[in-house]
């Protein structure tokens, strides 16, 4: 196991260097594209508002800190062109997969204003989102299209099952598990796979930085669905339990409905009738965990904290970049938002 750092990691230097790195990449890529796709793009990731005046709702930077971190595992030397296009290359990804899962859960609100889709049409931010697609793929050198070839499909195989399970019968936790692995996992382990590739990693340790990316995606999706049930929506620029409300089937709540107890079965009573009224939501809040859906999601994120650190260990990265990834690892699944 990689240890605690004995000085805490400023997690918060590392989101704020991993912007500082990419955004000049990150805005020339999206500035190839005509007026109105562009104007779609800026928006959606927080660089100007709807009327193209500047703006501050930019996201974290988690991924492309993770893909700088993990060249600086294998590289003691700043960032080469190709690590810089790497981390571009996996923010652009990451735009596109809030772009479409908006679109497709109906989420009206993102980071505290109305989302894309919301705000434009969804026809507007499909293609928004598509066109992101082909800029991700212009700026990665020929030795990491591969890479970042299979994330996509990993995320989109991930979002058909995530769907299907919407309308399904019965959805196992495994499954479940299963899935997030591949709509959540695989860009945070693609993150850390290519990171690593272009910092000059051969292929296993590569590997073992993507699974520990992987892991950590799941633990990240746990957290995520935790905060969605029991998170402040203040905090979280979400409405309050919108998942409850949806009848979304997320990893508390299958847990929940797995369990052999009563408060499991009166769940299911409950969560399964379709679009129940907001009045049964509290409730519904309180029998998952007391099905033990909460408890479940917690254990399994942290358990999933410690794969990703056997991970890393086998990996063998230098030290101090270690300690930079078990910091943002922290950070990812301690957040409140």
């Amino acid at each position: 196991m990689i240890p605690a750092p004995r000085v805490p990691v400023d997690t918060g230097r590392l989101l704020t260097d991993a912007r500082a790195l990419i955004e000049p990449a990150h805005r020339a890529a999206v500035d190839e594209l005509g007026p109105a796709l562009r104007r779609v793009a800026g928006y959606h990731i927080g660089w100007w508002d709807a009327e193209g005046r500047p703006s501050q709702a930019a996201g974290k930077a988690i991924r492309p800190a993770l893909t700088l971190a993990c060249a600086r595992a294998f590289a003691d030397a700043p960032p080469s062109p190709d690590v810089i296009a790497a981390a571009t290359a996996v923010e652009l990804i990451h735009d596109f997969s809030l772009l479409h899962d908006d679109v497709m859960d109906g989420d009206e609100t993102r980071r505290h204003r109305p989302s894309a889709w919301a705000e434009f049409g969804i026809t507007a931010a499909i293609l928004t989102g598509d066109v992101l697609v082909g800029l991700a793929m212009r700026r990665v050198p020929p030795y990491l299209t591969g890479a970042l070839a299979d994330v996509l499909v990993d995320l989109c195989e991930g979002q058909s099952a995530d769907v299907a399970a919407e309308t399904a019968t019965s959805v196992d936790v495994e499954q479940c598990l299963t899935t997030a692995a591949r709509k959540t996992g695989s860009l945070l382990g693609a993150a850390c796979q290519l990171g690593a590739l272009a910092g000059g990693a051969d292929s296993a340790a590569a590997e073992h930085c993507r699974w520990f990316g992987v892991h950590l995606g799941v633990a990240f999706q746990l957290v995520d669905d935790l905060l969605g049930i029991w998170g402040d929506p203040a905090r979280t620029g979400k409405p309050a339990h919108s998942d409850i409300k949806a009848r979304r089937r997320s990893l508390p709540v299958v847990a929940a409905l797995a369990a052999d107890s009563q408060a499991a079965r009166r769940l299911e009573r409950l969560y399964l009738e379709p679009r129940g009224s907001d009045e049964t939501v509290p409730r519904i809040v309180e029998l998952v965990a007391e099905a033990g859906g909460r408890t479940w999601a917690e254990a399994e994120a942290d358990r999933r904290v410690r794969l990703a650190f056997d991970s890393l260990h086998r990996a063998r990265p230098h030290p101090a970049a270690a300690l930079d990834l078990h910091g943002l690892a922290r950070l990812i699944t301690s957040r409140d938002r």
